[in-house]
């Protein structure tokens, strides 16, 4: 599909594979940075999900997908929700009476808190709630974070780089053509000598967004600056041990959940970024804690719903 800048924004659709469970509900699933449907996780967790009566439908982020061309001059962000929001709209116009619970991984979950924090964009009634997993929150205290070598941080933080700065060479003959150059003050040798993701950002993200600074850009991107908005139940998992977000990047969230209503915040002594693999003598078991506690979390959101729904119905009658 195309959006209104002209990017074109693909995701995929996967039928449950059991039929047997009541009840029509779409998890619309927000990958991590420069992930797919392709992703590993992404791919565990949607078959899991599948065998449990869901409909999946996963965002590829724009720029991504090896064999999908960009179309406009930008690929994804981190604090853009126009991708996702289009594809929310997408599924609704294909099933009007779905259920949908928003899921996202790390990046994911950072766009779609803020997604479902923002007050300029209305809400579909279908949106029952929304999960987050291993999201940082704040992306100005994160990148300074990711700086420093402690728990190889500095090392993620360069797979990090290389990956965006492979996506945007990537489709160089697109997005760093002359005319968008020119448009946006963009410099090719200052994009290859991007060394963390912030020198990145500063020769390419903020300024094909129109930020005058990349704390400018930082600030609008995250998600702890949203959170208080929103109003749907959503459930945030953490883990203390993740390289990638230290635990001063968890206090908003734990604060939150202590304080706002429909809030609930699970943290982890283990299980890494994106990790919380168990068993298995050699090889851990293919379908992992997070893909179990997940199908789990949002049939607890469904119940929640209809429980809602019922107490209502029965207010309304009395």
């Amino acid at each position: 599909m195309t959006v209104s800048d002209g990017s074109t924004v693909t995701f995929d659709m996967y039928q449950p594979l059991d039929t047997s469970f009541p009840g029509d509900i779409s998890i619309a699933i927000c990958p991590g940075i420069c992930n797919t449907s392709e992703s590993v996780y992404v791919r565990t967790f949607v078959h899991w999900a599948q065998y449990h009566g869901y409909r999946c439908i996963v965002l590829n982020h724009v720029g991504a997908l090896r064999n999908v061309p960009v179309t406009a001059a930008r690929i994804f962000s981190y604090g853009d929700t126009k991708d996702y929001e289009s594809m929310i709209r997408n599924i609704i116009a294909r099933y009007p009476t779905t259920k949908i619970v928003c899921v996202g991984f790390s990046l994911g979950g950072n766009l779609i808190t803020k997604y479902l924090g923002e007050k300029d964009k209305l809400k579909p009634n279908n949106i029952i709630g929304g999960i987050s997993i291993c999201q940082g929150y704040c992306a100005l205290e994160g990148t300074k974070l990711l700086l420093q070598w402690q728990n190889f941080r500095r090392f993620y933080l360069y797979v990090m780089t290389e990956n965006m700065k492979n996506i945007v060479l990537r489709h160089r003959k697109i997005l760093l053509c002359d005319e968008i150059c020119k448009k946006y003050n963009l410099s090719e040798h200052e994009i290859i000598s991007a060394a963390t993701l912030p020198e990145l950002d500063e020769a390419y993200t903020r300024k094909v967004h129109g930020m005058n600074s990349i704390s400018e850009l930082y600030k609008w991107s995250s998600s702890v600056n949203y959170l208080e908005n929103i109003e749907l139940p959503i459930i945030f998992i953490n883990a203390k041990d993740d390289p990638i977000v230290p635990e001063p990047l968890l206090e908003p969230v734990r604060r939150l959940s202590k304080e706002k209503k429909n809030t609930c915040y699970i943290e982890t002594s283990h299980g890494g970024h994106l990790g919380y693999y168990e068993g298995g003598l050699l090889y851990p078991n293919p379908v992992t804690w997070l893909d179990r506690s997940l199908v789990a979390l949002v049939g607890a959101l469904m119940l929640h719903h209809d429980d809602k729904i019922l107490k209502t119905r029965s207010s309304l009658e009395a």
